[in-house]
């Protein structure tokens, strides 16, 4: 297993709604593109940003009722690839007992960002689906460059916008201006 970090989101070349997030391997430079959705691309952009909603989004929800029942996530894993769909797994501990539980991979790589956990990719997964890329790019996780953040946040907002989820837009623009204030 190696870890990976979430690098980017682009929009999608072949489906209308679709995005592509980029996983980055630092030690070999390997990038998995994993395809999702609209409402995934805004939970992981929200996760990643720390961005406060007026109601628990479904992670946020996830991450509270896991807390209350005394579960932490250890690790996020995406052990297997078939058909072009990527299968993941969490795993959880009470301090006690460790469980695991099969997830959507957009869903386990949201979680990981909460949680703050690492994200593992099966070595014979980055294999065959990891494709070479120019290695000029910051991680996502980052403390980066304030302007790639701001980039980053314009894309979520226009996300948010094009939902009509104008609440969260709101909060997205504030983050914005927070941002534009350190350059």
């Amino acid at each position: 297993m190696k870890q990976v970090f979430p690098l980017s989101i682009q929009s999608g070349m072949s489906q209308s709604g679709s995005y592509i997030l980029m996983l980055c391997e630092p030690s070999s430079g390997l990038q998995i593109p994993i395809f999702i959705g609209a409402n995934e691309a805004q939970g992981i952009l929200l996760a990643k940003e720390s961005v406060q909603t007026r109601r628990p989004m479904t992670h946020e929800l996830m991450v509270h009722v896991m807390q209350n029942y005394g579960l932490s996530l250890k690790e996020v894993t995406i052990d297997r690839v078939m058909e072009g769909i990527f299968y993941a797994t969490l795993h959880t501990t009470d301090g006690f007992n460790d469980k695991r539980f099969d997830s959507r991979t957009s869903d386990a790589i949201t979680l990981a960002l909460l949680f703050d956990c690492p994200i593992m990719v099966a070595d014979d997964v980055l294999e065959e689906t990891g494709v070479k890329m120019d290695n000029s790019a910051t991680f996502f996780p980052s403390n980066s460059d304030p302007r790639q953040d701001i980039t980053r946040l314009e894309e979520e907002l226009r996300l948010c916008e094009e939902r009509e989820e104008y609440e969260q837009a709101a909060e997205i623009q504030k983050k914005i201006e927070q941002l534009k204030g350190k350059i």
